[in-house]
């Protein structure tokens, strides 16, 4: 039974995995055809349509699902490790979200608060990634020291938060080389945003991944204090 479960999960993985390949490449080749037929600026008495450097953005992200996407199953096979199935369709689950619903549907500014939801369950889902990590290391016999639940929380913490800072940079480099928006510094009507409101999103975005992060480390570090004291007594 336990082994049909796992075979019922990763099949689940792969049909999810493959769907979301056919859906990046569909919107590409639509953003791609929207670059073209697009206006460069749009109009100043005009209702807000959207001109090629915001399909630019799009179609970079596109581009760039379509390879982080193999990240869980290049790092499966260089390392040697099995990330749990149910973590890699969290994963392709937050890249969908992201990218088609986010960046290719517009959700970042119809759906209010889009983009933290987002910004949330990634930090959560990296802080947990932390966790498994930790916990394959120490199955496979890789890790041959004792690592507390406390180590490992901050651990999962701040992995969690490095990932999320090393994506600002990542924002804020794609926004200075290609003349994007993803760090929201302009409103979407093109109206640029000054001072302090200039920063909100960066570090709304930092603060949300630390929140979200913080949860799951304080989750992570009393199932495992539970679980140590558990295996203690027995003892």
């Amino acid at each position: 039974m336990g082994n049909y479960a796992v075979k019922k999960k990763r099949n689940l993985k792969e049909k999810i995995g493959l769907l979301l390949f056919l859906i990046l490449i569909i919107c590409i080749i639509y953003v791609a055809a929207m670059i073209i037929i697009s206006p460069t600026e749009a109009e100043s008495d005009a209702e807000y349509v959207r001109v090629k450097s915001d399909y630019v953005l799009s179609l970079l992200q596109c581009a760039l699902g379509l390879i982080v996407m193999f990240i869980p199953s290049i790092i499966e096979k260089k390392i040697s490790i099995d990330i749990p199935d149910s973590m890699e369709i969290l994963y392709f689950t937050f890249l969908f979200s992201a990218i088609v619903l986010g960046e290719v549907r517009d959700f970042y500014y119809v759906i209010p608060y889009w983009d933290k939801i987002l910004h949330a369950f990634s930090a959560g889902m990296l802080a947990s990634l932390g966790f498994v990590l930790v916990a394959i290391f120490k199955k496979t016999e890789r890790l041959k020291y004792y690592l507390s639940p406390l180590y490992i929380a901050l651990f999962s913490f701040c992995f969690a938060l490095t990932i999320g800072v090393v994506w600002e940079i990542y924002e804020y480099l794609a926004d200075g080389l290609l003349s994007l928006n993803m760090q929201k510094y302009a409103l979407a009507d093109g109206t640029k945003l000054i001072g302090r409101e200039a920063l909100a999103d960066t570090m709304d975005d930092l603060i949300v991944d630390t929140l979200g992060a913080l949860v799951i480390t304080i989750l992570g570090y009393f199932s495992l204090k539970k679980q140590e004291d558990r295996n203690q007594n027995s003892n």
